[in-house]
Protein backbone atom coordinates (compact mmCIF):
# COMPACT_ATOMS: atom_id res chain seq x y z
CA UNK A 1 0.00 0.00 0.00
CA UNK A 2 1.23 3.60 -0.62
CA UNK A 3 2.73 5.48 2.13
CA UNK A 4 -0.22 7.82 3.57
CA UNK A 5 0.40 11.56 3.05
CA UNK A 6 0.52 12.39 7.17
CA UNK A 7 -2.55 14.63 8.21
CA UNK A 8 -2.50 17.48 8.05
CA UNK A 9 0.03 17.93 5.46
CA UNK A 10 -2.31 18.97 1.90
CA UNK A 11 -3.76 21.64 3.87
CA UNK A 12 -0.41 23.31 4.86
CA UNK A 13 1.34 22.87 1.89
CA UNK A 14 0.22 25.86 -0.12
CA UNK A 15 0.00 25.64 -3.49
CA UNK A 16 1.56 24.12 -5.56
CA UNK A 17 3.09 24.48 -9.61
CA UNK A 18 3.53 21.74 -11.28
CA UNK A 19 5.48 22.25 -14.71
CA UNK A 20 4.64 19.56 -17.31
CA UNK A 21 1.40 18.90 -16.10
CA UNK A 22 0.02 17.45 -18.78
CA UNK A 23 3.34 14.52 -19.07
CA UNK A 24 3.30 11.21 -18.06
CA UNK A 25 4.43 12.19 -14.63
CA UNK A 26 2.85 15.44 -13.94
CA UNK A 27 -0.65 14.76 -14.94
CA UNK A 28 -1.23 11.20 -12.33
CA UNK A 29 0.64 14.04 -9.68
CA UNK A 30 -2.04 16.70 -10.44
CA UNK A 31 -4.66 14.06 -9.91
CA UNK A 32 -2.99 12.67 -6.50
CA UNK A 33 -2.20 16.36 -5.48
CA UNK A 34 -6.11 17.59 -5.93
CA UNK A 35 -7.54 14.00 -4.10
CA UNK A 36 -5.81 15.47 -0.97
CA UNK A 37 -7.28 18.28 -1.44
CA UNK A 38 -3.58 20.33 -2.51
CA UNK A 39 -4.34 23.52 -4.20
CA UNK A 40 -2.27 23.47 -7.41
CA UNK A 41 -1.25 25.25 -10.48
CA UNK A 42 -1.02 22.99 -13.70
CA UNK A 43 1.61 24.71 -15.89
CA UNK A 44 1.84 23.10 -19.95
CA UNK A 45 2.82 24.32 -22.97
CA UNK A 46 -0.53 23.08 -24.23
CA UNK A 47 -3.16 23.58 -21.83
CA UNK A 48 -5.72 22.56 -23.74
CA UNK A 49 -4.85 19.26 -22.79
CA UNK A 50 -5.68 19.69 -19.31
CA UNK A 51 -9.45 19.61 -19.33
CA UNK A 52 -9.15 16.73 -17.02
CA UNK A 53 -7.02 18.64 -14.19
CA UNK A 54 -9.28 21.65 -14.48
CA UNK A 55 -12.49 19.11 -13.80
CA UNK A 56 -10.09 18.48 -10.57
CA UNK A 57 -9.94 21.98 -9.55
CA UNK A 58 -6.18 22.24 -11.05
CA UNK A 59 -5.88 25.87 -12.40
CA UNK A 60 -4.28 25.24 -15.43
CA UNK A 61 -2.35 27.52 -17.70
CA UNK A 62 0.23 28.09 -20.17
CA UNK A 63 3.37 28.35 -19.61
CA UNK A 64 6.98 27.71 -21.45
CA UNK A 65 10.04 26.58 -19.78
CA UNK A 66 11.60 29.13 -22.57
CA UNK A 67 9.60 31.85 -21.82
CA UNK A 68 10.87 33.03 -18.27
CA UNK A 69 7.82 35.80 -17.75
CA UNK A 70 5.43 32.66 -18.32
CA UNK A 71 7.46 31.07 -15.12
CA UNK A 72 7.60 34.39 -13.17
CA UNK A 73 3.99 34.57 -13.11
CA UNK A 74 3.30 30.56 -12.54
CA UNK A 75 6.06 30.30 -9.42
CA UNK A 76 3.70 33.78 -7.77
CA UNK A 77 2.05 32.89 -4.67
CA UNK A 78 3.60 28.99 -4.89
CA UNK A 79 4.80 27.08 -2.17
CA UNK A 80 6.05 23.84 -3.45
CA UNK A 81 7.02 23.15 -7.27
CA UNK A 82 7.50 19.86 -9.08
CA UNK A 83 9.25 20.15 -12.55
CA UNK A 84 8.61 17.04 -14.61
CA UNK A 85 8.90 18.33 -17.96
CA UNK A 86 12.17 18.01 -20.50
CA UNK A 87 13.10 18.68 -24.35
CA UNK A 88 15.52 15.26 -24.88
CA UNK A 89 13.86 14.95 -28.79
CA UNK A 90 12.85 19.00 -29.45
CA UNK A 91 14.60 21.29 -31.56
CA UNK A 92 14.17 25.11 -32.80
CA UNK A 93 12.95 27.32 -30.07
CA UNK A 94 12.41 23.70 -27.74
CA UNK A 95 15.63 22.49 -28.23
CA UNK A 96 16.97 20.62 -25.30
CA UNK A 97 19.93 23.36 -24.48
CA UNK A 98 17.12 26.06 -24.09
CA UNK A 99 14.84 23.93 -22.11
CA UNK A 100 16.65 21.40 -20.30
CA UNK A 101 19.11 23.71 -19.45
CA UNK A 102 18.82 27.61 -19.77
CA UNK A 103 14.71 27.25 -19.11
CA UNK A 104 15.30 25.51 -15.80
CA UNK A 105 17.85 27.61 -14.84
CA UNK A 106 15.35 30.22 -15.26
CA UNK A 107 12.61 28.50 -13.33
CA UNK A 108 14.74 27.98 -10.78
CA UNK A 109 15.45 31.60 -10.41
CA UNK A 110 11.66 32.47 -10.80
CA UNK A 111 11.33 30.08 -8.07
CA UNK A 112 13.97 31.99 -5.70
CA UNK A 113 12.64 35.19 -6.64
CA UNK A 114 8.84 33.68 -5.64
CA UNK A 115 10.03 32.50 -2.26
CA UNK A 116 9.15 29.08 -3.08
CA UNK A 117 9.79 26.90 -0.44
CA UNK A 118 10.22 23.52 -1.89
CA UNK A 119 12.10 22.50 -5.47
CA UNK A 120 11.31 19.02 -6.51
CA UNK A 121 13.54 18.34 -9.64
CA UNK A 122 13.14 15.01 -11.74
CA UNK A 123 16.42 14.12 -13.21
CA UNK A 124 17.47 11.29 -15.11
CA UNK A 125 18.66 8.03 -13.68
CA UNK A 126 22.69 7.84 -14.56
CA UNK A 127 22.44 11.72 -15.02
CA UNK A 128 26.22 12.56 -14.24
CA UNK A 129 28.98 15.18 -16.36
CA UNK A 130 30.67 11.92 -18.04
CA UNK A 131 27.21 10.79 -19.37
CA UNK A 132 28.08 9.94 -23.30
CA UNK A 133 24.61 11.51 -24.27
CA UNK A 134 24.46 15.52 -23.68
CA UNK A 135 21.09 15.17 -22.44
CA UNK A 136 22.56 13.53 -18.83
CA UNK A 137 25.56 15.88 -18.64
CA UNK A 138 22.55 19.11 -18.52
CA UNK A 139 20.46 17.02 -16.12
CA UNK A 140 23.37 16.91 -13.44
CA UNK A 141 24.21 20.28 -14.29
CA UNK A 142 20.63 21.30 -13.49
CA UNK A 143 20.86 19.13 -10.09
CA UNK A 144 24.20 20.90 -9.05
CA UNK A 145 22.45 24.16 -9.44
CA UNK A 146 19.31 23.00 -7.75
CA UNK A 147 21.47 22.23 -4.33
CA UNK A 148 23.03 25.23 -5.09
CA UNK A 149 20.11 27.52 -5.19
CA UNK A 150 19.31 27.62 -1.63
CA UNK A 151 15.70 25.80 -2.14
CA UNK A 152 14.85 22.95 -0.43
CA UNK A 153 15.55 20.73 -3.21
CA UNK A 154 14.55 17.32 -4.00
CA UNK A 155 15.79 15.26 -7.04
CA UNK A 156 14.04 12.14 -8.55
CA UNK A 157 15.93 10.32 -10.98
CA UNK A 158 13.91 7.52 -12.71
CA UNK A 159 14.75 5.14 -15.37
CA UNK A 160 12.57 5.22 -18.59
CA UNK A 161 9.35 5.54 -18.45
CA UNK A 162 7.19 2.72 -19.64
CA UNK A 163 4.20 5.02 -21.18
CA UNK A 164 6.97 6.52 -23.02
CA UNK A 165 10.14 4.03 -23.70
CA UNK A 166 7.89 0.67 -23.78
CA UNK A 167 4.49 1.90 -25.08
CA UNK A 168 4.57 4.78 -27.20
CA UNK A 169 8.40 4.61 -28.65
CA UNK A 170 7.50 0.81 -29.21
CA UNK A 171 4.44 -1.11 -28.29
CA UNK A 172 2.22 0.88 -30.07
CA UNK A 173 3.55 0.08 -33.57
CA UNK A 174 3.71 -3.76 -32.57
CA UNK A 175 -0.27 -3.34 -31.87
CA UNK A 176 -0.93 -1.06 -34.91
CA UNK A 177 0.65 -3.06 -37.56
CA UNK A 178 2.99 -5.84 -36.14
CA UNK A 179 5.74 -4.04 -37.05
CA UNK A 180 9.07 -3.06 -35.06
CA UNK A 181 11.43 -0.71 -36.16
CA UNK A 182 14.61 -0.84 -34.64
CA UNK A 183 17.74 1.17 -34.17
CA UNK A 184 20.79 -0.97 -34.11
CA UNK A 185 20.26 -4.80 -32.58
CA UNK A 186 17.88 -3.08 -30.25
CA UNK A 187 19.72 -5.72 -27.63
CA UNK A 188 20.89 -3.80 -24.49
CA UNK A 189 18.97 -4.31 -21.30
CA UNK A 190 16.94 -1.65 -20.09
CA UNK A 191 15.38 -0.48 -16.61
CA UNK A 192 11.78 0.91 -17.01
CA UNK A 193 9.71 2.50 -14.08
CA UNK A 194 5.89 2.98 -14.57
CA UNK A 195 5.54 6.77 -14.31
CA UNK A 196 2.68 6.78 -12.46
CA UNK A 197 4.50 4.48 -9.85
CA UNK A 198 6.54 7.72 -9.32
CA UNK A 199 3.58 10.07 -9.08
CA UNK A 200 2.93 8.95 -4.77
CA UNK A 201 6.42 9.47 -4.32
CA UNK A 202 6.71 12.96 -5.97
CA UNK A 203 3.81 13.77 -3.86
CA UNK A 204 5.76 12.99 -0.75
CA UNK A 205 8.34 14.98 -1.64
CA UNK A 206 6.91 17.88 -2.52
CA UNK A 207 4.20 17.66 1.29
CA UNK A 208 6.29 16.07 3.78
CA UNK A 209 8.32 17.96 6.02
CA UNK A 210 11.15 17.28 6.13
CA UNK A 211 11.24 15.92 3.01
CA UNK A 212 11.60 10.90 2.89
CA UNK A 213 14.22 11.60 0.43
CA UNK A 214 16.46 13.87 -0.75
CA UNK A 215 17.91 12.25 -3.92
CA UNK A 216 15.81 9.07 -5.57
CA UNK A 217 17.17 6.61 -7.93
CA UNK A 218 14.01 4.79 -8.84
CA UNK A 219 13.60 2.10 -11.39
CA UNK A 220 11.70 -1.20 -11.98
CA UNK A 221 12.05 -4.33 -11.36
CA UNK A 222 12.44 -5.76 -14.86
CA UNK A 223 15.18 -5.20 -17.53
CA UNK A 224 14.79 -5.92 -21.18
CA UNK A 225 15.43 -5.04 -24.40
CA UNK A 226 13.94 -3.37 -27.08
CA UNK A 227 13.87 -6.33 -29.24
CA UNK A 228 12.34 -8.22 -26.37
CA UNK A 229 10.01 -5.41 -25.44
CA UNK A 230 8.71 -5.96 -29.08
CA UNK A 231 8.36 -9.23 -28.79
CA UNK A 232 6.55 -9.54 -25.63
CA UNK A 233 3.72 -6.91 -27.18
CA UNK A 234 3.13 -9.56 -30.33
CA UNK A 235 3.33 -12.43 -27.70
CA UNK A 236 0.80 -10.87 -25.43
CA UNK A 237 -1.20 -10.01 -28.63
CA UNK A 238 -1.04 -12.65 -30.63
CA UNK A 239 0.88 -11.16 -33.35
CA UNK A 240 3.17 -12.36 -35.92
CA UNK A 241 6.10 -9.54 -35.45
CA UNK A 242 8.04 -7.95 -38.30
CA UNK A 243 11.29 -6.27 -36.59
CA UNK A 244 13.85 -4.27 -38.74
CA UNK A 245 16.74 -2.91 -37.97
CA UNK A 246 18.49 0.47 -38.76
CA UNK A 247 22.32 -0.48 -38.43
CA UNK A 248 24.23 2.04 -35.60
CA UNK A 249 26.38 3.42 -38.30
CA UNK A 250 23.95 4.22 -40.12
CA UNK A 251 21.83 5.66 -37.54
CA UNK A 252 25.17 7.58 -36.47
CA UNK A 253 25.34 9.36 -40.15
CA UNK A 254 21.42 10.70 -39.58
CA UNK A 255 22.06 11.78 -36.72
CA UNK A 256 25.40 13.77 -37.91
CA UNK A 257 23.31 14.82 -40.48
CA UNK A 258 20.13 15.93 -38.45
CA UNK A 259 21.54 17.50 -36.13
CA UNK A 260 21.91 21.29 -37.58
CA UNK A 261 18.04 21.28 -38.46
CA UNK A 262 16.87 18.65 -35.78
CA UNK A 263 19.12 18.03 -33.00
CA UNK A 264 16.43 16.40 -30.73
CA UNK A 265 16.77 13.33 -33.20
CA UNK A 266 20.81 13.82 -33.76
CA UNK A 267 20.47 12.78 -30.16
CA UNK A 268 18.36 9.48 -30.02
CA UNK A 269 20.43 8.37 -33.43
CA UNK A 270 23.35 8.78 -31.27
CA UNK A 271 22.10 7.37 -28.16
CA UNK A 272 20.26 4.63 -29.38
CA UNK A 273 23.03 3.74 -31.72
CA UNK A 274 26.16 3.07 -28.89
CA UNK A 275 27.48 0.44 -28.12
CA UNK A 276 25.82 -1.74 -25.01
CA UNK A 277 28.38 -1.36 -22.81
CA UNK A 278 28.36 2.53 -23.74
CA UNK A 279 26.55 3.16 -20.45
CA UNK A 280 24.13 0.78 -18.02
CA UNK A 281 20.55 1.19 -18.12
CA UNK A 282 20.58 -1.33 -15.01
CA UNK A 283 19.01 -0.64 -11.93
CA UNK A 284 18.35 -3.40 -9.00
CA UNK A 285 16.84 -1.69 -6.27
CA UNK A 286 13.03 -2.02 -7.02
CA UNK A 287 12.51 -4.29 -3.82
CA UNK A 288 14.82 -2.44 -1.54
CA UNK A 289 12.63 0.33 -2.64
CA UNK A 290 8.90 -0.74 -2.07
CA UNK A 291 10.24 -2.19 1.16
CA UNK A 292 11.46 1.00 2.15
CA UNK A 293 8.55 3.54 0.75
CA UNK A 294 5.80 1.28 0.93
CA UNK A 295 5.11 1.74 -3.17
CA UNK A 296 4.23 -0.88 -5.07
CA UNK A 297 6.11 -0.97 -8.61
CA UNK A 298 4.64 -2.67 -11.82
CA UNK A 299 6.09 -5.25 -13.55
CA UNK A 300 6.63 -5.24 -17.36
CA UNK A 301 4.94 -7.71 -18.66
CA UNK A 302 1.78 -6.53 -16.21
CA UNK A 303 1.73 -3.32 -18.07
CA UNK A 304 2.04 -5.15 -21.48
CA UNK A 305 -1.08 -6.82 -20.31
CA UNK A 306 -2.61 -3.73 -19.21
CA UNK A 307 -1.74 -2.07 -22.61
CA UNK A 308 -3.15 -4.60 -24.80
CA UNK A 309 -6.42 -4.98 -22.98
CA UNK A 310 -6.83 -1.69 -24.17
CA UNK A 311 -5.85 -2.30 -27.77
CA UNK A 312 -8.01 -5.28 -27.75
CA UNK A 313 -11.15 -2.99 -26.37
CA UNK A 314 -10.61 0.04 -28.65
CA UNK A 315 -14.00 0.95 -30.59
CA UNK A 316 -13.85 -1.57 -34.21
CA UNK A 317 -12.77 1.14 -37.35
CA UNK A 318 -14.97 1.06 -40.48
CA UNK A 319 -13.24 0.22 -43.44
Amino acid sequence: MPHPIPSGTSHAAGLVLVVGATGALGRPVVKLLRERGVPVRALSRHPGQGADLAARGAEVVAGDLTDAASLQRACAGAARVLVSAHSILGRGRWRSEAVDDAGQRALIAAAKAAGVRRFVYTSAFGAGPEHPIDFFRTKHGIEVAVRASGLDAVILRPTSFMEQHVHLFNGAAVLANGKARLIGPGSKPRNFIRAADIAPLAVRALLEDPPPFRTLDIGGHDHASNAEVAALYAREAGIALRASHLPAGVARVIGTLAAPLHPGLARIMKLMSLPDDAFSERFDGAAALEQRLGVRLMRLDEFVRERVKEWRARPATGG
